[in-house]
Parts: structure tokens; sequence; C-alpha cells
């Protein structure tokens, strides 16, 4: 074999291992969920060609919907989940699809891991990024952990402090006006959809609720990946 043809070989093998990289994906369930919650998503991303190792689903926070915020022990998993992603990703960046709480407590953790860069794709699925209605306008009837200061009452601390930030080359929400969550006392703050993200790709309206939106969106959330 020449050295010409072994080169050629060489770098057919190359390209064709570069077709096949793809961005590892960070799949970060919603409050008191679990990892198991994406199911649907994925066995569509195995479906799709990714293997086990490229994609990470962190378990987070307890099973007491209203003990959980976004400060403590709820960011190691998923802050530990993006930095291996990155790490083992083969293209260096990573795609996020979030869930409920899991939209703002990714975002949170991109910005204090500076990563943002690195993120190619999130998708926010069902997500209170403007505050939640039932928790009530901080600083008032902010009973729980949940709506608190690192919680999700509307002008939290917490939820200024993220608000408007670049995190990713392209964010794309998916929301619904039947959502069980979102939506009770109002599905939007300032006339807006809360699920709706500032400076977002496109945003997708479905009628499933917010339970069902993770279920039964999984074919367009690893849509928006490709």
């Amino acid at each position: 074999m020449n050295k010409l043809l072994l080169f050629l070989m060489l770098m057919l093998a190359s390209a064709a291992s570069f077709a096949n990289c793809k961005d590892a994906v960070v799949l970060v369930h919603g409050n008191a969920g679990s990892s198991s919650d994406w199911s649907n998503t994925y066995n569509e991303l195995l479906s799709r060609g990714y293997n086990h190792a490229e994609i990470f689903r962190p378990n987070w926070g307890s099973s007491c919907a209203a003990c959980n915020n976004h400060y403590g022990s709820e960011e190691t998993p998923v802050r530990n989940a993006i930095q291996a992603a990155i790490t083992q990703s083969c293209t260096g960046k990573v795609d996020i699809v979030a869930h409920s709480m899991g939209v703002t407590l990714a975002i949170d953790q991109i910005n204090d891991l500076s990563v943002s860069t690195k993120i190619n794709d999130f998708v926010a699925v069902a997500g209170a990024v403007r505050g939640l209605r039932s928790c009530g306008y901080y600083p008032f009837n902010v009973y729980t952990p949940t709506c608190g200061y690192w919680g999700l009452s509307i002008g939290s601390p917490f939820l200024n402090s993220i608000y408007g930030d670049h995190f990713a080359a392209d964010v794309y929400s998916i929301k619904s006006w039947a959502d069980q969550v979102v939506c009770v006392g109002g599905c939007t703050v300032g006339g807006i959809h809360s699920s709706s993200v500032w400076n977002e790709t496109a945003s997708f309206t479905y009628g499933y609720g917010h339970f069902g939106l993770q279920s039964f969106t999984s074919v367009k959330q690893v849509d928006l990946l490709q």
C-alpha cells in the first residue's frame, strides 16, 4: 500500500468519524422528578444514533416539591453533568433539554460555570423563567424554598439574576396554555408566557399540559438538536 493511498484512507476514516460526531446531551428533569422522566426523549436520542455515553441525565433535588430551589445541593448534580458532558463531548459542545424547574436550574449552572459558549442548543420545556403566579410576587406570600429568594416567585432575586443572560447559541421554548403548574393563576408575567425565554430562537405551543410537554414532545425536542 503506497503512502498516498494510506493517507487517503486515513482522511476518509477521519471524515466519517467527524460526520458521526454529535454534541453530548444533558437532560435536566423538573422539580421532584427523576431522570426516568426522560425515557421518551432518551429513547428518541438513541434511535437517532446517539449512544448511551453521549447522554447525561442527572438526578437532583428531593421528592418534596416545596423544598427544592436553585441553591445548594440541588445545584451539584446538574453542574457535574454539564461539566462531564463538555469534557466527554467529541465536538466540545453540549446541548441541553430541561423541564420545568430544571430549566432555570440549568441556566443557573451554565452561568456559574461560565460555559455559555459551550452550549449549542437549549430546549426549555414548560419552564417558568419569568416566575410562577402561584408563588406570588417576591417578597410577598413567599412561604416555601421553591417560591423564596432562590425560587420561582415573580421578581425573586434569583430570577432577576438570570434574566436576560445569554446562555446558549440557540434557545427554544416548548410551552402550553393548559399548563397545570406554570399557568396556575395565569400563564403570563408582564404579558408574556412564563415559559417563553428571552431572546429565544423559536417557541412552540402544544396542548399537552405541564407533564405531557415533557413526555409527548420528545421528537420535537430532538429535532431541535439536529
